[in-house]
């Protein structure tokens, strides 16, 4: 029997949005860690893509907490879903990736549509985040949103899951059919040249829903067992701080494996593969069920009102942290370094005082942590002024289907 009493929103898992965000953010720039640090510390940092496992586990979780109990067999009820999710999710996706697109009419950014011969056709691939199951062109337009295509996925098929769970108590078999329907589609269509869709296990098991599907019913799984159980602590050991180290060994883990040729990390190893995929999420459910159900130092952090504010804007920080918008930043800030040694040299100070005078602007590592907390700055307006209201509006609105009347 399902508990009912439970509240919908745990102010400390939406500071852990800001955290994985935070992770991705390192992982992305280890490269800035090359000269100041050990060759095995950069590649620790660069295993912190675990954030957009956390997104994931969290997801599920989420989801499940919150639709499980009300889910229905009828139209009302996915309209209404999906409704909500589309409130939460497309309206920033939709105009930073436009964003994104008229920065290449502007400046041609290779990096944006690679060698796909339309940026129309690209752009609309984007849109309707099927880019995603290409491996060609998994990385274009906001690279890193090709995440959204693994959860846009996981938000359809939930319901689905939802059924399938209450009806026929088939749970764990829904994972192995899902990877299962993956590895068909890559046995199908690896030796088909159509920009990699499908194109290798690989990709298949890290960049689609159907190889990480895993981490999304561990997310499930914890909703129900805490809508079960309530939120009073059932187990002797500390899960905050146990599942917290747990996550950062399986970093460890990846940090040592042997990076396979043509790819980028730890991760793609077949060992990593695994680690990445079923063995952290289950520590980062026992960090969550702490965070959930214990009074810690951590949680208290994570739930103060300013992390939850960095927490809400986490998506837009996600989306924006690397690409056009970080770039732009990243050349003001070369700009106003140029400026900076103009300046000295227009007020001849390298001739008065006989000193190597150095730039706010002059190194690399500076540069990201600016970079850092304007992307910050500028997620937080965005939130406020634009995501906010725009998810407020499309939830009022008769969007899919009619706000009741009162």
């Amino acid at each position: 029997m399902l508990r009912t009493d439970l509240k919908n929103y745990i102010p400390a898992l939406t500071g852990v949005r800001a955290l994985a965000a935070y992770l991705v953010f390192i992982s992305h720039f280890s490269y800035i860690f090359d000269a100041e640090f050990p060759h095995f510390i950069r590649r620790f940092f660069t295993e912190f893509h675990i954030g957009v496992t956390i997104f994931f586990v969290l997801s599920g979780f989420l989801i499940a907490f919150r639709y499980y109990d009300s889910f229905q067999l009828n139209s009302n009820w996915f309209k209404q879903y999906l409704k909500n999710r589309v409130a939460r999710i497309y309206p920033m996706y939709f105009l930073l990736t436009a964003g994104a697109f008229i920065y290449y009419f502007f400046t041609r950014e290779p990096s944006i549509v690679l060698k796909f011969p339309s940026a129309v056709g690209l752009f609309f691939m984007h849109i309707t985040f099927v880019r995603g199951f290409f491996y060609d062109l998994n990385f274009t337009g906001i690279a890193q949103g090709w995440s959204l295509t693994v959860e846009e996925c996981f938000y359809f098929s939930a319901p689905i899951v939802f059924f399938i769970a209450k009806r026929y108590n088939k749970f764990y078999l829904q994972i192995l059919a899902i990877t299962g329907f993956g590895v068909a589609m890559v046995l199908i269509f690896r030796n088909v040249d159509w920009y990699g869709f499908f194109g290798n296990f690989t990709f298949m098991m890290l960049y689609t829903y159907f190889g990480r599907c895993f981490e999304f019913f561990v997310g499930i799984k914890l909703a129900l067992f805490v809508r079960k159980n309530g939120l009073e602590r059932l187990r002797k050991i500390n899960c905050t701080y146990t599942g917290f180290i747990m996550i950062f060994v399986c970093v460890g883990i990846m940090s040592t494996l042997a990076i396979p040729r043509g790819w980028s990390a730890g991760l793609h190893n077949p060992f990593g593969i695994n680690t990445n995929n079923y063995l952290l999420p289950i520590c980062i459910a026992t960090f969550f069920y702490g965070l959930i159900t214990e009074e810690s130092r951590m949680k208290k952090v994570l739930a103060n009102p300013f992390v939850e504010l960095l927490g809400k804007s986490s998506y837009i920080f996600y989306l924006i942290h690397l690409g056009y918008m970080h770039t732009m930043i990243l050349n003001t800030f070369n700009s106003l370094n140029e400026w900076v040694f103009a300046l000295y040299d227009k007020w001849g100070l390298y001739d008065k005082w006989n000193i190597d005078w150095i730039s706010p602007f002059q190194f690399d590592s500076l540069n990201l942590l600016y970079a850092f907390i304007v992307l910050n700055c500028i997620s937080i307006l965005l939130f406020k002024f634009i995501e906010e209201p725009l998810n407020h509006y499309i939830r009022k609105s008769n969007f899919l289907i009619s706000k009741p009347t009162t």
